[in-house]
């Protein structure tokens, strides 16, 4: 199937850009560089360096790890089968980065690689900004992108991305070779900032965004001032909430949901479903602490203890309300506890692996890995399509191009010896 370094390099570059593109677009490139990986694994004749960063790195290790547990936990879902499937179907992604990583060869595979997961996320922004101002986008394709200004996605997804992208630009301008490239990384991350402060409405995306300041902070501080930044993310959480009256409407209507539903739990907002999501999913993970109840299982769980409760429960379905809207209880209902460890410790693979590299990826590797658990707080990133698969995509970027930049140092170093 990949027959020349240019087809292989060819389908991660799309696979990079795809995440800033349409989830059609995203959804086959996945597949197609799955399937490629596996051809590269399987065949003979390959080299040491093909299989170096799964040998050397925890993060793919992790990745394979999740989708065989998933895959495992089939022997006793409670999930009709077709649903259980899907389930870790979507969960197959975390498969993208240790297929970026087989198929990653070199630092400068890996710089083409980010310069499209860039240059496409750059795309999205600008386009969203586009929309903002009602300048006609005839590729938007998102159902209210008028509205919403999304442009493939959801506001909620676009949001989160674009707080993302400030962050990797604000780190990676280091990296830029001249001067006018330096201040256009510094000119993009303003704008991304601003794409998810003014242009979108998701509350999530306000808090991912509070993270990343705040984290970017708590890097520039010198060493000893550092304990000063417990009060960093309040105060820029205060300077957002008064300073934009779209952030401050929205998290307004959180107290308001909220304070209606403590006084009567009736789930009809949009905070009301998730606190009687979250609750029953601790119910749920209260009978089964062991095991879960297999993948896919979220949605048969929740209608059954609703249904204990109330006999005249409307069953939700699993194409609309496959999900808590937060994935640490999901992986809980699906696994059981052990699933809530697994989940923590693929996020600290990554930390470890990252961790281990050059400043400036690291720095925006591990400001992804904030967003992504942020995210997962009040959502179910991983589990979503398009937003779980741009988190994935994104760190399979920064570590490829993370673990080939640090062997380049360490070769020249054995090389000056």
């Amino acid at each position: 199937m990949i027959k020349t370094p240019g087809m292989r390099l060819g389908l991660v570059c799309l696979v990079a850009a795809s995440v800033g593109l349409s989830l059609a677009i995203v959804s086959i490139s996945k597949v197609l560089l799955v399937i490629a990986a596996l051809v590269v694994l399987l065949r003979g004749g390959r080299s040491a360096a093909d299989v170096a960063p799964l040998q050397t790195m925890w993060t793919p290790r992790l990745a394979t790890l999740v989708v065989f547990v998933f895959a495992f936990s089939l022997l006793w879902t409670t999930a009709p089968m077709d649903s259980a499937l899907g389930a870790v179907g979507k969960y197959g992604k975390f498969l993208v980065i240790p297929a970026l990583l087989v198929l990653i060869r070199t630092r400068q595979e890996a710089l083409y690689a980010l310069a499209f997961f860039l240059g496409a996320q750059v795309f999205l922004l600008l386009s969203a900004w586009l929309l903002y101002f009602h300048v006609p986008v005839p590729w938007a394709t998102a159902n209210m992108a008028k509205t919403s200004y999304a442009v493939f996605s959801s506001y909620l997804d676009q949001g989160i991305m674009s707080a993302v992208v400030a962050a990797v630009f604000w780190h990676l301008k280091a990296l830029a070779p001249t001067r006018p490239l330096f201040f256009a990384a510094i000119v993009v991350s303003i704008l991304a900032l601003g794409n998810v402060l003014i242009v979108f409405s998701g509350r999530t995306g306000y808090l991912v965004a509070v993270a990343m300041v705040s984290l970017a902070i708590f890097w520039a501080l010198p060493g000893k001032y550092r304990f000063a930044s417990v009060f960093v993310p309040p105060l820029i959480a205060l300077v957002v909430f008064f300073s934009f009256d779209k952030v401050a409407q929205r998290f307004s209507v959180i107290k308001a949901e909220i304070s209606t539903y403590s006084s009567k739990p009736d789930p009809l907002s949009s905070s009301g479903v998730r606190l009687n999501f979250w609750k029953t999913s601790v119910r749920a993970i209260a009978e089964k602490p062991l095991m879960g109840s297999g993948a896919g299982s979220w949605v048969t769980e929740f209608n059954r203890i609703e249904r204990l409760k109330t006999p005249a429960h409307k069953s939700l379905d699993s194409y609309s309300h496959g999900n808590p809207h937060q994935e640490f209880l999901l992986w809980g209902v699906q696994l059981g506890v052990g699933g809530i460890f697994l989940l923590f410790s693929f996020f600290g693979s990554i930390l470890f692996d990252l961790r281990k590299m050059g400043h400036p990826v690291s720095l925006a590797g591990q400001s992804v890995l904030l967003a992504l658990i942020v995210s997962c707080l009040f959502n179910s990133s991983l589990y979503d399509a398009y937003i779980g698969d741009f988190f994935c995509v994104s760190l399979g970027v920064l570590l490829a191009y993370g673990f080939h930049s640090r062997e380049t140092v360490q070769g020249m170093t054995s090389v000056d010896v």
